[in-house]
């Protein structure tokens, strides 16, 4: 599959240090990559580096298929960006906001597409009031439509949910979803890392200006954590001859205390897996009555990888 974004050795060095150094990513066409890090990883550098407002010390970034230094207005058009922070112009309204981009890229149908995608993220109700003062989550909904208003092959998105309450996080999450159907490309960076869990197919951490680790949460877990376990309530469980799960190539050991049994896996406790052990307990007269997976989250993948030297990761 192509990458929409590649970067080789790319490094960025000020006068008194080395922002980002030698990082080799990939963003494949149509995924959601997420991108991580801690404050003052490297991420925001990276990020202005991929959109060319940053050269480089060394090394070279791609976007679609393009050198990012170019900033050809061909490439740039089949770009939506999303900052951190938005800039409303004067006295706009949303509306006016949205048509004076629609114009610039000129966007088809432009009443119709902002119609849409303001319904898109419930805010067809504030259409013709000031953006200026809507509140921090409309700021970024009402940004997240003008990144995707001229229909825009790849989304890169800073801190895109941040702002939001639940409604919101779900509306954008929906939208991103959609899009990613319709054959976008999405790269997130984010410190919502339970959203990014949900989102993203692949995922970077950077750390101290360096690209420590990518692939996909389960292969992260893997390495870091090469035992999962599930969790099952069984209507019987003193009835259930738990030595049959070890007849699944991926039990490592079974255990039965307090009415409870603990399936030990070799690697992640996927969705296949899960299936392949309900079934097998169901072949064996077995009845499950709650089942649910531990395994690393996010959130304690990132703790671990920044505060380590993950030598695990890199063989």
């Amino acid at each position: 599959m192509a990458d929409a974004i590649r970067t080789d050795s790319l490094t960025k060095s000020f006068a008194d240090f080395e922002a980002v150094i030698d990082v080799s990513l990939r963003v494949e066409a149509n995924e959601i990559y997420g991108f991580l890090g801690p404050n003052g990883a490297g991420k925001t550098t990276t990020i202005m580096m991929l959109l060319g407002l940053e050269r480089p010390t060394r090394g070279v970034a791609y976007l679609l298929d393009s050198p990012s230094h170019a900033r050809e207005f061909a490439v740039r058009r089949r770009l939506g960006v999303l900052g951190e922070r938005q800039v409303f112009f004067d006295d706009m309204t949303a509306r006016e906001y949205l048509r004076f981009f629609g114009r610039l890229y000129s966007v088809d149908r432009i009443e119709h597409r902002i119609d849409a995608l303001l319904e898109r993220v419930n805010l067809t109700h504030a259409a013709d009031a000031r953006a200026r003062d809507f509140s921090r989550g409309m700021q970024q909904k009402l940004g997240l439509v003008r990144a995707l208003l001229h229909d825009p092959e790849l989304l890169i998105l800073d801190e895109p949910v941040s702002a939001l309450d639940p409604r919101g996080v779900v509306e954008v999450r929906e939208l991103l979803h959609s899009e990613l159907g319709r054959g976008k490309t999405v790269l997130i960076s984010s410190h919502v890392l339970t959203e990014v869990e949900q989102l993203a197919d692949r995922i970077g951490i950077m750390n101290k200006g360096r690209l420590m680790v990518e692939d996909t949460l389960d292969n992260i877990r893997q390495a870091l954590q090469p035992e999962a376990r599930i969790q099952i309530e069984l209507a019987e469980p003193d009835r259930f001859p738990t030595a049959a799960l070890l007849d699944l190539d991926f039990v490592s050991r079974t255990e039965l205390r307090d009415g409870r049994l603990s399936v030990h896996l070799m690697g992640v406790a996927s969705p296949a897996a899960r299936a392949d052990v309900s079934r097998a307990i169901s072949q064996h007269g077995g009845v499950i009555v709650n089942m649910h997976a531990e395994q690393m989250t996010l959130e304690q993948a990132f703790v671990t990888i920044t505060d380590e030297d993950v030598e695990r990761l890199a063989a």
